[in-house]
């Protein structure tokens, strides 16, 4: 039997997985392409081969983060899925979340669970009122956002005017890290005011991999070459971003006060990879979570977690009750005891979970950031804790009253049997 690594190896690598953790959501009005985005991300991250259009309604394919039925038949996110897949040496948990208003308290708790996010908007509308919701329980935990401004291959507002929106609604200050050179049919790329390159979109090619430029100068006669009369526009825009704007802080983007943007477009795979090496080279790794009396920070020794969904049906095979839960600190492993604090009851995780949205498997082993499926059967509620010893009590998790979508009243109360 092989023998446990040193104690200082063992701390080394526990760390080392604790640091090439993402785990974020995505938020967005409904219809400003969040889905199309998170198939993109996943296909960058190997874990699809191939996007299931929504538009294919009446195709085999369908969002592989949209499985309920109602999803397939309305084309849009009534629930959320969570999404476990590794991009560059770094080991990603996408919570995507329901756009729909009705849908909006799924929405919420899974954003407690979240360290970071990606806003997507819409180039046409800018700001929508439910991401102005969201964006108020992001605010309670001062989450980092990074924005992506979508659909920049069809007319929409002018750029400044969506960082304009992005400032005065939501009272975040914007930092622009791509620009747009165009938009609509004139839509020729963006440049990257990060890394200094141009990216050159191609209306013909809608999914391959797009042309980039490195560029030392903005005098250089390539953008000339390329970009023909939009040159001079780009450079002009370039100097007033940079000279107007403010500078990336990445503690002010940690805090939850600045957001960088970048644009593109979803649908044609172009600026989501820009954007997303971008996310996870500056995104925080797991954070630690508040507690009734004290916080935990990941890093410890001890397993604990929390549960911040319950999802029926997952299996219409079997009508299952998974709870998910978000490792807090420590390190799962497969048949490990832990204390369900609010029954005071010792469970023994034999059948912990990983997801690929609806499809899931068994996991042997999870570090702080990941999330983990445990059958329900009824006993596991929303909020609760779990740990190996410690009696804790996550916070943060909120509960919210049912909301009033319509009113009806009855004129005549002798004709209520026609309301059936």
């Amino acid at each position: 039997m092989a023998s446990a690594p040193p104690k200082a190896e063992a701390d080394s690598k526990f760390r080392e997985e604790i640091e090439k953790r993402r785990t974020f959501a995505i938020i967005s009005h409904p219809d400003a392409g969040k889905t199309t985005l998170t198939e993109k991300l996943l296909l960058k991250g190997g874990a699809i081969h191939e996007a299931g259009e929504i538009k294919a309604r009446k195709a085999d394919r369908f969002a592989m983060s949209d499985w309920m039925t109602m999803e397939k038949e309305r084309g849009i996110s009534v629930t959320s899925s969570v999404m476990q897949f590794p991009y560059r040496g770094y080991e990603l948990n996408l919570l995507d979340t329901p756009g729909h208003r009705d849908f909006s308290e799924d929405t919420y708790r899974v954003l407690t669970a979240a360290d970071s996010v990606i806003m997507v908007l819409d180039n046409a509308n800018g700001v929508e009122q439910q991401t102005e919701k969201l964006m108020e329980v992001c605010r309670m935990q001062d989450t980092p956002i990074i924005t992506f401004v979508n659909k920049m291959d069809r007319h929409g507002l002018p750029p400044l005017d969506i960082l304009e929106d992005i400032e005065e609604t939501l009272d975040l200050e914007t930092v622009p890290l791509s620009w747009p050179i165009g938009m609509g049919n004139r839509f020729r790329g963006t440049y990257n005011l990060y890394r200094d390159e141009l990216h050159l979109f191609s209306h013909a090619d809608m999914e391959g991999e797009h042309e980039r430029l490195p560029i030392d100068d903005l005098g250089d006669p390539q953008l000339d070459e390329v970009l023909g009369d939009q040159a001079d526009d780009l450079r002009f825009d370039v100097e007033l971003v940079r000279e107007a704007g403010d500078e990336l802080d990445l503690q002010a983007y940690l805090e939850g006060t600045q957001t960088p943007v970048f644009f593109g477009s979803a649908l044609s795979n172009f600026g989501v990879g820009d954007m997303f090496d971008t996310f996870v080279e500056i995104a925080p790794p797991p954070q630690p979570r508040p507690t009734v009396t004290r916080e935990v920070s990941p890093y410890e020794e001890d397993f604990t977690g929390v549960a911040f969904k319950i999802q029926a049906n997952m299996d219409p095979k079997h009508h299952d009750r998974m709870a998910f839960v978000r490792v807090c600190s420590g390190k799962f492993e497969k048949g490990m005891e832990v204390i369900h604090h609010r029954t005071g009851q010792t469970m023994r995780l034999n059948n912990a979970t990983t997801f690929m949205a609806q499809d899931r498997e068994g996991v042997d082993t999870a570090y702080p950031g990941d999330i983990i499926g445990i059958m329900s059967h009824g006993r596991v509620k929303i909020g609760d804790s779990f740990s190996q010893s410690e009696p804790l009590h996550f916070t943060g998790v909120p509960s919210f009253a049912p909301e009033h979508f319509r009113k009806v009243r009855l004129d005549d109360p002798f004709r209520s049997k026609h309301l059936g």
